[in-house]
């Protein structure tokens, strides 16, 4: 969504190594219904409205859901390239491989007309907008933090080898 959203702005500025495009639409899941099966756990779900659990994780895809959820994703996809082509205008070369999904780093993109020139978040405050101080809010992790996420990790871990083999 950040694309969808500064295609609308005057200017697009990126780093040479920032990943820009990524013009498409995605829905993902799992099926686990075989799973629960093969563990012995029975599935009760309650709903009112005829499609109010479509595409629920635990059921068998039903062709009609992925059918209503595709063209709900194919319509987004269209709205998503009008803005683009919208906010762009003539800088966007002719390339179909712009709306696909892909992404280009800041080089590529600037190619492609996805932004208008390279730089950092610094550069540009400094130099495109004239900002004198640059100020950094970057949060710098205090050593509990990063204990922390170690003894997560290590959680994961020791988890991981307690479980079934079947479940790994």
């Amino acid at each position: 969504g950040g694309y969808y959203v500064a295609s609308a702005a005057d200017e697009i500025y990126a780093d040479k190594a920032s990943l820009v495009g990524s013009i498409g639409v995605i829905s993902a899941g799992f099926g686990f219904e075989k799973l629960i099966e093969k563990m012995g756990v029975e599935r009760r779900i309650y709903s009112a409205g005829e499609s109010k659990a479509f595409l629920d994780s635990f059921s068998a895809e039903k062709e009609r859901d992925v059918t209503f959820w595709q063209s709900v994703l194919a319509e987004t996809h269209a709205q998503f390239i009008e803005v683009v082509k919208t906010g762009r205008g003539e800088r966007l070369i002719n390339d179909p491989a712009i709306f696909s999904g892909l992404i280009w780093t800041g080089e590529g993109a600037l190619a492609k007309g996805l932004i208008d020139g390279l730089g950092s978040a610094g550069y540009v405050a400094r130099e495109v907008i004239g900002v004198e101080d640059v100020i950094d809010y970057t949060v710098e992790p205090n050593p509990f933090e990063q204990f922390a996420k170690r003894i997560g990790t290590y959680f994961a871990i020791g988890v991981r080898s307690m479980m079934a083999p079947q479940l790994r």
